[in-house]
């Protein structure tokens, strides 16, 4: 389809055409559907009215401004349609991912590395460490909130989440004040 590398541009109506048309699996429609209210109206198919069908036809003018208006008005209803299917879908899917995933759990003295956030404007290489650590656990809330403490036993200023820790398994015992 492409001859080369420098004929991209003149393909891309095509491939915007494609992907407009195409029945997305979460809301089970098209986009273009989504926008217009209406299917696309290819060469081959015909079975939705507009204008250049209406003179093949020859369907009368007034005829076909009801019938459009009848498609108008369900717009609204292939919308709705379209969110409850896309609930669904998005229902079963994070059905699918929680049925994979193993819960992280993390108790009070457990040792965790805490992932650095990347901060805008500031230069990172991959040489840069990705963890910074490592804390203990001070306490652990329900919904994955915790609560570290450096190793001298300074709590850090805010709680934070669980995703963004990971366990720390240390090669030597570190002494822990009672």
């Amino acid at each position: 389809m492409v001859v080369n590398y420098k004929d991209w541009h003149e393909m891309l109506p095509y491939t915007l055409h494609a992907y407009r048309t195409t029945i997305r699996t979460c809301t089970n429609t098209t986009l273009y559907s989504l926008v217009y209210g209406i299917e696309v109206v290819m060469s081959l198919e015909t079975k939705i009215l507009s204008l250049w069908i209406l003179k093949d036809t020859e369907l009368d003018e007034s005829k076909w401004v009801i019938l459009r208006f009848k498609q108008l008005n369900l717009i609204d209803e292939i919308r709705l349609a379209t969110i409850c299917h896309h609930q669904l879908y998005q229902s079963k899917m994070a059905k699918a991912y929680n049925r994979k995933v193993k819960p992280r759990v993390f108790k009070e003295r457990d040792l965790v590395l805490k992932k650095i956030l990347l901060v805008l404007g500031e230069d990172w290489s991959k040489w840069v460490p990705n963890y910074e650590g490592p804390y203990m656990v001070r306490s652990a809330f329900s919904r994955g909130a915790l609560i570290l403490t450096k190793i001298d036993e300074e709590d850090l200023p805010r709680p934070v989440n669980s995703d963004v820790v990971k366990k720390y398994y240390a090669w030597c015992v570190i002494p822990i004040n009672q």
